[in-house]
């Protein structure tokens, strides 16, 4: 039987990920087989897949060609180039991906591009559509050099919004606000004021003390998206501050729970689009062979670069 290869998280290896031959796609009717050309690392996944104790094939975030229509007559024909997503798995030469979480590309998007959209595209997107309409309103995005964060700041900006940029570091502040912030408030902590706020809406990756602080500085009806934590689970804040404040509220977000409300393949055409018009420019910051994909793993893990991290995929020979 003919074999593909996919990455494989394999916990007896120092290195945790490796490329190993697999089976083929067996796609349902609502499926297309899709051959990869690129893929790209998200943090969430990424440390799933070196922490498993069991063989794991991880992956969310693809692009690549349709080598096979879907049998129920939906999604793209043969040879279409697309982006798509998939819950687990998509780090592999040929996968099978539902048509409801496939788009079309562009002919002016790269596959590389494109890979950055799935995870970090669609999270910036659908979190800031919390907010409702953001033109001429102000939006906060915590942890905002990420690659969420970073199509957080410009999607915003190109909404109408007065965004404000939450770093880490001084050296940072060049970058975000080339992405779209107006302003930047640099600590590792939020601090419980600023004269940035208040603030309409919050996009909130950080968690911790940050997320604590970002609670006591909605505006009335101000709404605050939490979708990470990256220091730390564990909360505590100001309550009463919290509710005085009046009608705001905090919105606990996971991407693949909002797809019921769209699904991606409705997401990644608008973001595709935006991109292919130069509107949204994703940032890509590392781009390898996939076979460079544990380096690329402990490098994004490590924090030793901003943006987002892209592996092309090379057919097995």
């Amino acid at each position: 039987m003919s074999t593909i290869q996919a990455v494989v998280a394999d916990p007896h290896l120092p290195e945790r990920l490796t490329l190993r031959d697999v089976e083929p796609p067996s796609p349902v009717p609502s499926e297309a087989v899709v051959r990869v050309a690129a893929i790209s690392l998200n943090r969430g996944e990424t440390r799933r897949a070196l922490q498993s104790d069991t063989a794991w094939r991880p992956g969310w975030d693809l692009a690549g060609t349709v080598e096979q229509p879907a049998a129920d007559g939906t999604g793209p024909p043969a040879n279409t180039r697309v982006v798509g997503l998939l819950p687990t798995g998509a780090w592999a030469e040929q996968v099978a991906v539902p048509t409801h979480a496939l788009a079309a590309l562009p002919e002016a998007v790269s596959f590389a591009q494109a890979a950055t959209l799935p995870v970090a595209g669609l999270t910036a997107l659908y979190a800031l559509q919390k907010g409702g309409t953001l033109l001429h309103r102000t939006v906060l995005v915590t942890g905002a050099t990420g690659g969420v964060g970073d199509f957080a700041l410009q999607l915003a900006s190109r909404s109408g919004a007065h965004v404000v940029a939450h770093v880490r570091r001084s050296e940072q502040i060049p970058e975000v606000k080339q992405a779209g912030a107006e302003e930047v408030i640099v600590g590792a902590d939020l601090p419980d004021t600023s004269s940035a706020g208040p603030y309409d809406l919050i996009i909130d990756s950080v968690g911790g003390k940050t997320l604590a602080a970002a609670l006591g500085q909605l505006t009335t009806g101000g709404v605050c998206v939490t979708l990470g934590v990256s220091a730390g689970a564990e909360v505590t804040f100001d309550a009463a501050r919290f509710f005085r404040t009046g009608r705001t509220s905090l919105y606990g977000f996971y991407l693949f729970e909002e797809f019921g409300n769209e699904p991606a393949s409705a997401g990644l055409a608008r973001l595709a689009a935006l991109v292919a018009t130069g509107a949204l420019q994703p940032r890509i910051c590392v781009e390898a062979p996939w076979t460079e994909i544990a380096d690329v793993a402990q490098q994004l893990l490590s924090r030793r670069f901003p943006g987002k991290a892209v592996l092309h995929v090379s057919a097995s020979t």
